[in-house]
């Protein structure tokens, strides 16, 4: 029988963070959508906040996939609300009912992203996402520079942006 102290017990935390670490990364390739193209695709559509989207071209883009009925999706909010303060963010609520249903769940939790209604899955299909979350990131010149199916940490998103 092991003799547990601070030291084994921290071992054997950190064993199991790697594990997870691995398992989760090899599951979000596993997952990953299947792109026809590495290109940033022509996106027209209107925000919630009526507005059109406009992308800034030489500036990094991170385009977020996401569900109000996810609870992956209601944990990670607040990470990527994080984000698109500092960095051009396009969020897409797929499945998510109409425009005051998701304007309802942004103010409860004090988001303020742009946000574009999916609610019959088009943008979802054109980027072959089956999974919620999806996060793309795209760089200035609109190449796809990194994809993760799952839960996305705010210092994992700002690490590969400032990578680009």
């Amino acid at each position: 029988m092991k003799n547990w102290n601070f030291k084994l017990i921290f071992k054997e935390i950190a064993i199991a963070l790697v594990i997870l670490f691995v398992v989760s990364n090899a599951l979000s390739y596993i997952r990953k959508p299947n792109l026809d193209s590495d290109k940033l695709p022509q996106i027209e559509a209107t925000l919630l906040s009526t507005e059109k989207f406009v992308y800034d071209k030489n500036k990094p883009l991170v385009i977020h996939f996401w569900a109000t009925w996810c609870p992956t999706c209601k944990l990670e909010a607040p990470n990527i609300e994080y984000i698109s303060k500092r960095y051009q963010v396009l969020t897409i609520a797929v499945n998510s009912g109409d425009d005051n249903k998701i304007k309802e769940f942004l103010k409860e939790r004090d988001l303020s992203f742009d946000v574009i209604n999916d609610k019959d899955s088009n943008l979802a299909e054109k980027f072959k996402v089956v999974a919620y979350p999806t996060t793309f990131i795209y760089n200035g010149n609109g190449d796809l520079k990194f994809s993760e199916v799952g839960y996305s940490t705010t210092v994992g998103l700002l690490t590969r942006l400032e990578m680009l």
